[in-house]
């Protein structure tokens, strides 16, 4: 049974940074590409960015084009999600989500797309 567990949310000030884990169990990690999406409250889930299977290739959602980076260790089983400069509306549940990809581009993902969900992790950004 794969697992995506997420960790490090909390409450950050404008400005600042967090860093989010997502750690993966019951899969071959490195067939998956690694997908983060976020909701805010009274919105739809949305894709943030996504980071190949062997961590060479990552794209992300114009609103968090240079501030936020995707990092992944295949030795560890564990992406990340580096945020910083982080704004007000940044504030969401994040998960982490898996997409079996040997072999094929990454892509601005859909929801409805992804093979396994993480159950969220909640940051906060205060102004």
């Amino acid at each position: 049974q794969a697992q995506l567990v997420e960790s490090g949310g909390g409450l950050a000030q404008a400005g600042g940074s967090l860093r989010l884990s997502c750690a993966a169990s019951g899969l071959i990690f490195s067939y998956y590409a690694m997908v983060w999406f976020r909701q805010a409250p009274g919105k739809e889930r949305e894709f943030v960015g996504a980071v190949n299977s062997n961590g060479g290739v990552t794209r992300y959602a114009e609103f968090v084009k240079g501030r936020f980076t995707i990092p992944r260790d295949n030795v560890e089983n564990t992406v990340y999600l580096q945020m910083n400069s982080l704004k007000p509306e940044d504030t969401a549940v994040y998960y982490c989500a898996a997409k079996i990809a040997v072999g094929a581009p990454i892509r601005d993902y859909a929801a409805g797309d992804m093979d396994y969900w993480g159950k969220g992790t909640l940051v906060t950004v205060s102004s």
